[in-house]
């Protein structure tokens, strides 16, 4: 595989691979942590790596729908058939809806200032 980075769904998917990466490592490091004795790195470090760690599942989940959704939009010609592409559009759509949001939301710092504001 060759990105030159022509087009922004080059930069696109250089964007999902970083992504990946990021998740690789924090779920490497978490496995690695969790299994240490209690000391003080793995107290401060492991909740990091699982926040970092779900956040990067996430958006990964988030972009592969996008990316499905951009490669398989009906009208668009495919070297597949039009059902399979349909089929994959339909769960690049399922994906984005059946995500863990709240993961996003709710224990985000500006959506706790939010409530706390209109409480």
């Amino acid at each position: 595989m060759h990105l030159k980075f022509e087009t922004p769904l080059d930069l696109f998917v250089l964007f999902i691979i970083i992504i990946k990466i990021v998740f690789v490592l924090s779920a490497i490091g978490h496995i690695i942590l969790s299994h240490m004795s209690n000391t003080d790195l793995q107290k401060k470090a492991d909740p990091k790596l699982v926040y970092w760690k779900e956040r990067a599942e996430f958006i990964f989940i988030i972009s592969m729908s996008i990316l499905l959704i951009y490669h398989f939009k009906p009208g668009k010609n495919k070297p597949i058939s039009e059902e399979v592409a349909l089929l994959f559009f339909l769960f690049g759509i399922i994906n984005i809806f059946t995500a863990h949001w709240s993961l996003f939301i709710k224990e985000a710092p500006w959506y706790k200032q939010l409530i706390s504001y209109l409480k």
